[in-house]
């Protein structure tokens, strides 16, 4: 499976969401530092240590190199040598190394490393880079191995009270070079003291049930246990499948995407007043608040927009989930 950028960048924004833009930036610089010691084991004629003939010279420390990516900074190492200079092919500036690097750590992320993004790596790294085809090989299965580590990791470490999923369709091409719809997935955990984690990704053909059962399955034999409550859409694949693998959990329907249906009744020149009103249901102090001024806010807009009267009728308790919970963990849920 290969991603456009477009869908990359999307991705990268559903971890840095969830705070998991660390483990990207931290999976870049592992592979490019990777990648530097074995560009300079080539111009050296030895790895670190080795004894050879074609030694040309040795290694003497390293000197720091910021190098900023998609990701944030990533700080590098670049070996120095006691004779000559060093350099390393793959950060000279206009080179596609770190777009074609990200694609392969993002996609590690939801689907494995594949062969066709380590093609693309070593096209990026070009020939000059003097590293073999089969060292790019390698160095990403070393990265899908710490990425498979993450993917699959315990999660009893600590409870995670509230999780939200989201999901987003992104056109892929797929092993047979066909470009196809997708639905990619993230889990993000919000501990008690308010802290998020991104638990894990997932993708697959669509949202049905059975692919989002598969998915809330593998978190809860992870150690995903004493959940109370799930943000998300409304997807009807989605809420039939937490009822099953997480019963007694509750369903914080998202208001973001309620706010969106709402205004798809709404003409555009009344768009920013209908959603100002209805922000303010979620500034007030506690639950009693919060549930009169749904009410009061459903009576204002009905008033000029029959058909969202039923829309707040029938959503109000799962939109208003979180006000059963702590007021201090409102702005997390």
């Amino acid at each position: 499976m290969a991603l456009p950028q477009s869908a990359l960048s999307e991705l990268l924004e559903a971890f840095r969401a969830g705070d998991g833009v660390d483990l990207v930036r931290e999976s870049v610089r592992v592979a490019l530092q990777e990648l530097i010691e074995a560009e300079a084991t080539e111009r050296i004629g030895a790895a670190p240590y080795e004894r050879t003939p074609d030694r040309v010279t040795d290694r003497n420390g390293h000197r720091p190199r910021v190098l900023s990516t998609k990701a944030g900074d990533v700080e590098l190492r670049i070996p120095k040598l006691r004779k000559g200079s060093f350099f390393p092919v793959i950060l000279e500036p206009r080179r596609r190394i770190d777009q074609a690097l990200y694609a392969v750590v993002m996609e590690a992320y939801v689907h494995g490393v594949s062969t066709r993004s380590v093609d693309d790596l070593a096209e990026a790294m070009g020939v000059d880079a003097g590293i073999s085809k089969s060292e790019v090989s390698r160095i990403c299965a070393g990265l899908d191995e710490q990425v498979g580590a993450f993917r699959t990791r315990s999660l009893e470490h600590t409870e995670f009270p509230y999780v939200y999923l989201d999901a987003t369709y992104l056109n892929v091409r797929n092993t047979t070079s066909q470009v196809v719809s997708m639905a990619v997935i993230v889990a993000t955990g919000i501990a008690a003291d308010g802290s998020r984690e991104v638990l894990g990704p997932d993708v697959g053909d669509s949202e049905d049930e059975t692919f989002w059962r598969g998915f809330l399955v593998a978190l809860k034999q992870r150690g995903l246990h004493r959940l109370r409550l799930v943000i998300s859409d409304q997807h009807a694949g989605l809420v039939k499948a937490l009822r099953r693998s997480f019963q007694g959990a509750g369903h914080q329907r998202c208001r973001v995407h309620f706010a969106r249906n709402l205004l798809a009744h709404v003409p555009k020149s009344h768009a920013d007043m209908v959603a100002a009103v209805f922000r303010t249901i979620f500034a007030q102090p506690d639950a009693e608040a919060v549930s009169k001024a749904w009410d009061e806010v459903r009576d204002q807009l009905a008033r000029s927009f029959p058909k969202i009267g039923p829309l707040m009728d029938e959503a109000k308790t799962e939109v208003t989930a979180f006000t059963t919970f702590p007021r201090a963990h409102w702005q997390k849920i």
